[in-house]
């Protein structure tokens, strides 16, 4: 029982002690579990590394202490944009390149969420790919993970911007003779603020690459190696010490400041680097549009909206 306590009368004239319920300590919200973010049963074919990515998304998300109204999922089309139906949270599945103008509209309208948004190689680089270097140029606040598998799986082998030269697929049956793009190169001269290459089958890497790009102010690319084991097997053994292959992290005297210095990193012979290639801080396009905003609205304090109509009206006069 409380130790407060209260006199009152009772019907009799009798004083009565009744005691008075003490608020409880405050509770410290609790994060999210992956029970209650997850959502629909993965479809992906077995072996598919975007497994790892999806079960790392939810790592963060636990990790970090995230809540449903804080987060949100984007992905445009492709096997790795069927994102935002196994997670339960708020996103969207958007058209086919079109994920990130669609990411920045979210982040700039509310700056408070974690935009994540996920795609592919062909999703990023092909339909998508004008859009990533002009998402990247204004460095809209978000985190973009692209997992390149080097070939259109959902429409069952295709050549794709970074298929190597000589992959022979259904739309080159030849052996492509296209060359490929560096993501990297790409992400750094378009202007990307942070700028990392992972690979799913390194999951703690993943995660702590998730996390530094979470955390930039900033837009945020990260190229993560997701072997279609369906279309292209062993693409990236070279890549994974347990089949063989080498995982050379960024020297950790390498400048992430160095613009140029990222830009020799991903040119290496592949399998390349792995890390932080670059990390700069700049004001991004949120920060300036709060500030247009903010000036414009301190020129109509006061006035009704028909006012503030009718200013605009007589300026086109």
């Amino acid at each position: 029982m409380s130790d407060t306590l209260t006199e009152t009368s009772g019907r009799a004239g009798n004083l009565a002690a009744v005691a008075t319920p003490v608020p409880p300590a405050t509770e410290e919200r609790k994060g999210l579990t992956k029970k209650e973010i997850a959502a629909d049963h993965p479809t992906w074919c077995p072996g598919c590394g975007d497994f790892s990515v999806l079960a790392l998304y939810f790592k963060l998300i636990e990790k970090r202490k995230m809540w449903h109204e804080k987060i949100t999922t984007i992905a445009g089309i492709g096997c790795s944009s069927r994102f935002p139906y196994f997670v339960q949270a708020h996103g969207a599945h958007y058209i086919h390149g079109r994920a990130l103008p669609f990411a920045s509209g979210i982040s700039l309208s509310r700056p408070d969420l974690h935009v994540f948004v996920f795609g592919g190689d062909g999703d990023a680089f092909s339909i998508g790919g004008n859009h990533f270097n002009h998402t990247a140029r204004k460095n809209v606040k978000m985190t973009y993970v692209v997992m390149d598998n080097w070939v259109y799986g959902l429409t069952k082998k295709q050549t794709s911007p970074t298929s190597p030269l000589g992959f022979k697929s259904k739309t080159d049956q030849w052996g492509a003779v296209d060359y490929p793009i560096n993501p990297m190169k790409q992400a750094i001269s378009a202007g990307a603020t942070f700028v990392a290459r992972t690979t799913s089958t390194n999951p703690n890497h993943v995660l702590a690459m998730m996390e530094a790009a979470m955390d930039h102010d900033g837009f945020g690319f990260i190229e993560c190696l997701s072997e279609c084991v369906e279309f292209y097997e062993g693409a990236f053994d070279a890549a994974n010490p347990r089949k063989g292959g080498v995982f050379r992290e960024v020297p950790k005297d390498h400048d992430v400041t160095d613009e140029m210095a990222a830009y020799k990193l991903a040119g290496a012979d592949f399998p390349g680097y792995f890390g932080i290639f670059y990390k700069n801080l700049k004001p991004t396009k949120n920060a300036k549009e709060a500030e247009i905003i903010k000036s414009y609205q301190s020129k109509v304090t006061g006035l009704k909206d028909w006012q503030i109509l009718q200013k605009s009206f007589d300026r086109m006069k």
